[in-house]
C-alpha cells in the first residue's frame, strides 16, 4: 500500500486556535477520502506559532535554526499541503507570509494546496482569492478550486444546510468537497509523476538526432 505524506501549516497564534482546528478538519476529510481509495496516510501539522521567533531570526541572518529547517523540509516534502492562515487587516498574517517567504520558490511546484483561512466576519472571506491564491500561484503549487473561510459564527453551522452568514453551505460541507478535491488531486500525482520521469530530455534527444 502505497503511503502519501499530508502536511498542514496552520498560523493560529492562539491555543487552541480556530485556524488550526479548520486545519484539522480538513486534513480529516482529506485522510477519510484517501482511506477510501486504500492509500496509507501520513500527517503532519506545523504549528507556525512555535516557530515564530526561529522565522524573524532567519529574516534577519538568512540561516534558519535546525527546527525551521525541519519544518520547511516537512512541507517541500510532502505529498500535499493544506495551509490555512487567520485574516488580519484584510489579508493573511504576516507570521504565515514569513513563513512561505522562506520556502524556495519552486520548492512547491506542482504540489496539490488546500488553502483555508479563519477570521470573525464573513467580509474577509475574498482574502482566499485575492491574498492566498495569488501567493501560492507564484510558488507555482497547484492549488485545488474549493477553499475554506470560516468565520466564528460558521462553526455551529449544520452539514448541508446554509451558513449562518449566509456565505454558501455550512462549514462541514465546505471541508468535506475541499478536502475530497484535495485528496483525489494529491491521489493522482504520483502516476503524473511517473509519466514524468519516463519524458526524454531535451539534451538527449538532439544526442539521438546526431547519432543518426
Amino acid at each position: 500500500m502505497q503511503t502519501l505524506k499530508l502536511v498542514a501549516v496552520s498560523a493560529g497564534l492562539s491555543a487552541p486556535s480556530s485556524t488550526r482546528l479548520l486545519a484539522d478538519r480538513l486534513l480529516q476529510a482529506a485522510r477519510y477520502r484517501l482511506a477510501e481509495q486504500e492509500y496509507a496516510v501520513d500527517v503532519q501539522v506545523v504549528e507556525l506559532r512555535d516557530l515564530a521567533v526561529d522565522i524573524a531570526k532567519n529574516l534577519v541572518t538568512g540561516f534558519p535554526s535546525e527546527k525551521l529547517q525541519e519544518a520547511i523540509d516537512t512541507v517541500t516534502g510532502a505529498d500535499g499541503v493544506i495551509a490555512v492562515t487567520p485574516v488580519f487587516t484584510a489579508s493573511y498574517s504576516g507570521l504565515f507570509k514569513s513563513f512561505f517567504d522562506l520556502i524556495d520558490p519552486a520548492a512547491l511546484t506542482g504540489t496539490p494546496v488546500l488553502i483555508g483561512a479563519t477570521g470573525g466576519t464573513a467580509r474577509h472571506s475574498l482574502v482566499l482569492d485575492h491574498a492566498m491564491r495569488p501567493l501560492f500561484a507564484y510558488l507555482r503549487a497547484l492549488v485545488v478550486p474549493t477553499a475554506v473561510y470560516a468565520a466564528s459564527e460558521d462553526w455551529g453551522s449544520g452539514g448541508g444546510e446554509a451558513s449562518p452568514t449566509g456565505w454558501g453551505e455550512g462549514l462541514p460541507s465546505r471541508i468535506t468537497r475541499a478536502g475530497n478535491e484535495f485528496a483525489d488531486t494529491v491521489a493522482a500525482r504520483p502516476a503524473r509523476r511517473e509519466d514524468e520521469d519516463e519524458i526524454v530530455p531535451f539534451e538527449k534527444q538532439l544526442a539521438d538526432l546526431r547519432l543518426d
